[in-house]
């Protein structure tokens, strides 16, 4: 059926709801490069503008998965974990591992980096050699032989989420509710996994500013998720303060790899910790979350989590020995000191500026083609409620062009705001919606 594009796109500028055949039309015509970018541009800011209601954001989600395969895992239960993306956030990373260590399966089709915050694809594309495109047949096996695998989306798994994500983040679409719900479930739908356990993160370095609004798409996640028979859990994790000590792709690797070392940070092993013993309960491979969290703490102690990490990476082309030599990671030629020019305790941190400041240093995509520089970024170990000197150290900048390293320096400095009074910490986890298992689904 036909319809005019410029009339769908005015129609969901003035708030009206599309229909399904007009949605796969224009999704459709897209991907078959009948409708041109800046018309699926449009529609897309009309949608961040007016929404999208339920049935329309699963309908969308359901034309996502129908443009390409579907992959299924018949033999074992499968999970997998979405974060909304935030500064430092290299969850993820570490996560799958651990999980993986414990006897989960974890199919990852991931994304690169959006807007302000880094892309997971991307910080592990910084290990040498290492890939992230693989046929569904090699998908499948690295699954079953490791534990776990993380990919990209291929042209034939989710192509419409694949070409469509990626022009939200070059249009200013990224922090659409609809948007952001029919991009993650499509592809957890479509990459097999059939529970979930969404990272929501909620704050300054987020999409989510606030509680309400995160509430909002919690519920729209949970929602579709229910329509396709996926079970969701929901973790509202705090983005106020970058999470863990570094931002950067192989800066970020380097603190991977230290914690699958067990050397921990607070805030990630609280939220890692958090999230896999969810995902373990979850899937039934263990009786209660008491005894997830020491399956946990097991693995990270006797060396399995690090071990399966070792192993995902020679299985997806890497070079393992970053795992026991870090320094075979992307370096960068200069650190530039961050000297607080205040004293305090620190009461805010604007880490949505930070990460955009970080994208000048080649350390996320000003446009489609921009070329990462894996080594750049930043160390910056202070969180909210950290008291502070003036003229210490308040972290440092990685680059490779010193000029730009010492304005983005500055530029860091500024979005620290202090108080001369004391400011309490905050903790990580704002809330979790745990998915209710019935007692027949444990049996």
């Amino acid at each position: 059926m036909e319809f005019n594009p410029v009339k769908l796109i005015n129609k969901k500028k003035t708030g009206e709801n599309l229909t399904e055949d007009e949605l796969k039309f224009f999704i459709g015509s897209y991907l078959d490069n009948k409708i041109p970018e800046y018309q699926m541009s449009a529609l897309l800011m009309a949608i961040y503008f007016k929404g999208m209601k339920i049935e329309e954001i699963q309908t969308l989600t359901q034309i996502y998965i129908e443009s390409g395969k579907r992959i299924t895992f018949p033999n074992f239960a499968t999970v997998d974990k979405h974060s909304t993306g935030g500064v430092g956030d290299k969850i993820s990373i570490v996560l799958a591992p651990i999980v993986a260590a414990c006897g989960g399966k974890i199919p990852m089709i991931s994304g690169r980096g959006l807007g302000h915050t880094g892309g997971t694809l991307d910080k592990l594309e910084s290990i040498p050699g290492f890939r992230t495109d693989f046929s569904e047949a090699q998908f499948k096996k690295m699954v079953d032989e490791v534990g776990f695998s993380i990919i990209c989306q291929s042209q034939e798994l989710v192509p419409a989420d694949k070409r469509i994500y990626a022009l939200r983040d070059v249009t200013g679409t990224v922090e659409s509710l609809p948007l952001i719900t029919a991009s993650i479930m499509s592809k957890k739908i479509a990459e097999g996994a059939k529970n979930l356990i969404i990272d929501l993160k909620v704050g300054s370095g987020a999409f989510m500013k606030n509680l309400e609004n995160a509430q909002k798409l919690a519920e729209l996640l949970i929602a579709t998720g229910e329509k396709f028979g996926q079970k969701v859990s929901v973790v509202f994790s705090n983005m106020n303060s970058p999470l863990g000590n570094y931002i950067g792709n192989a800066l970020e690797i380097k603190e991977c790899i230290e914690y699958l070392q067990d050397k921990r940070l607070s805030d990630i092993h609280e939220l890692t910790n958090t999230l896999a013993v969810e995902m373990l309960y979850l899937t039934g491979n263990t009786v209660n979350r008491k005894e997830a969290t020491s399956l946990v703490e097991k693995v990270l102690q006797n060396g399995k989590a690090l071990e399966c990490f070792r192993k995902s990476i020679s299985a997806q082309g890497g070079d393992p020995r970053v795992c026991d030599d870090t320094t075979l990671l992307p370096q960068s030629k200069y650190e530039i000191p961050i000297i607080a020019g205040s004293s305090g305790w620190i009461k805010s941190i604007d880490s949505q500026k930070i990460g955009y400041a970080l994208v000048e240093l080649g350390a996320g995509r000003k446009a489609l083609d921009s070329k990462l520089d894996y080594g750049t970024g930043a160390y910056l170990p202070f969180k909210i409620g950290d008291k502070i000197e003036k003229g210490c150290e308040l972290g440092k900048i990685y680059c490779n062009n010193k000029h730009t390293g010492i304005a983005v320096a500055d530029q860091v400095n500024n979005f620290y705001l202090f108080s001369d009074k004391k400011i309490n910490s905050q903790k990580i986890i704002l809330k979790v919606i745990n998915y209710k298992i019935s007692p027949a689904q444990k049996s």
